[in-house]
């Protein structure tokens, strides 16, 4: 039986498909965000869609895989419309550590079935990016099923499933308590105009307020503080067609007329010089960068920089699950949340409406920071 009311804190693209798939089971969802509904770290993401970046554990990396999968499943259900960009990935280094690394992550992912093409930079200009300046003779990973997601559209697609559905939405307001009752079991939440909304169960998506979500009942989440900066480039023609790690800088495509840079060489600059720099002064950094892999890029308008913190637990591993101690307190915490959205929404959905806790997430529970 699903509980009569869910406020779900926070409408990325994580608390989004909590939301959505509550709805879908008949749950009275409330999707409550501080600010507007996919705005925040799903719309300033590289959001790429991938589980090559995630091989430091092996549950971690099927965890991924699976969100890789909900991806298409969820594409199925909601139609690809504008959101959903399988298209592949591509990377590659300039320096032989880092080609060597690369090459021995690549061969561990064969091992994992996982599907990637090795190629040279002549074929990749010649099959997949005519526009990017690659030596012919470096050696390029390709991984066909990989790609990436616009966050914000995903989102509002979303939002307007779980409305259809009869969810609510409260935007623009923060959350300021949560209620619990006599038994430590959650009761409302209370919003920053003051007013009371009550509830059986609060699902904390709260990407990078997280922590000072589980705060207000008496949880401590602890968090990496771990900024990046993300810039937008406009472009009359976009000349990449899908997302890429190259040696300095990360590169995708925004749609028709954008794309999106991000690069942690210049993520290491911000905790240096925070408050020395306005995020556009990064900005242009990354798109004189850019320029270097993508000529074309010269001709393209910096449109707009921004720096966020990664909803990051402490120890790089998402935060999924019922807390035992605050019965109806849930958490759907983690980094990669643009490829593990649909994955932990699902199976959230299930938990809450039930279920017992998916294997998937066996290593992934609140409760292993309470010890």
């Amino acid at each position: 039986m699903s509980p009569e009311r869910v406020a779900v804190i926070g409408v990325g693209v994580v608390g989004a498909c909590v939301g959505w798939n509550l709805a879908r089971r008949g749950a009275h969802v409330v999707l409550v965000d501080a600010g507007k509904p996919g705005e925040g770290v799903s719309n300033w993401s590289f959001s790429w869609v991938n589980a090559s970046n995630k091989t430091v554990s092996r549950g971690y990396f099927d965890l991924n895989v699976a969100g890789m999968a909900a991806h298409r499943e969820l594409a199925g259900v909601l139609g690809a419309d504008s959101w959903w960009h399988p298209t592949g990935h591509l990377r590659w280094a300039d320096e032989a550590a880092a080609e060597a690394k690369l090459l021995e992550t690549a061969e561990l992912l064969g091992r994992w079935r996982y599907r990637v093409e090795a190629c040279t930079g002549a074929e990749v200009r010649r099959r997949f990016e005519p526009a990017v300046s690659v030596p012919d003779a470096a050696r390029v990973l390709f991984y066909p099923d990989e790609g990436w997601v616009h966050g914000r559209r995903l989102v509002g697609r979303l939002v307007e499933e779980a409305v259809a559905a009869g969810a609510e939405v409260r935007a623009g307001t923060a959350v300021r308590d949560i209620r619990t009752g006599a038994g430590g079991g959650v009761r409302a939440v209370v919003l920053g105009d003051g007013s009371a909304v009550d509830v059986d169960v609060v699902v904390n998506a709260a990407g990078p307020d997280a922590s000072h979500v589980a705060g207000l009942v008496g949880r401590d989440l602890p968090m990496r503080r771990e900024p990046g900066a993300v810039a937008r480039v406009d472009c009359a023609e976009v000349p990449v067609r899908r997302a890429m790690h190259t040696p300095h800088i990360e590169i995708r495509p925004d749609g028709d007329a954008s794309v999106v840079l991000h690069s942690r060489e210049v993520d290491a600059l911000i905790d240096a010089e925070e408050g020395a720099r306005d995020p556009d002064e990064f900005g242009r950094l990354l798109h004189a960068v850019a320029q270097r892999v993508v000529p074309e890029l010269a001709g393209g308008r910096l449109a707009e920089t921004r720096v966020v913190n990664r909803p990051i637990p402490v120890d790089g591993f998402p935060s999924v699950g019922a807390l035992p101690a605050v019965p109806g307190y849930y958490e759907a915490v983690t980094h990669s949340g643009i490829t593990l959205g649909p994955v932990i929404g699902r199976l959230l959905a299930a938990e809450i409406h039930g279920g017992s806790g998916d294997a998937l997430l066996a290593g992934f529970r609140p409760e292993r920071f309470s010890r």
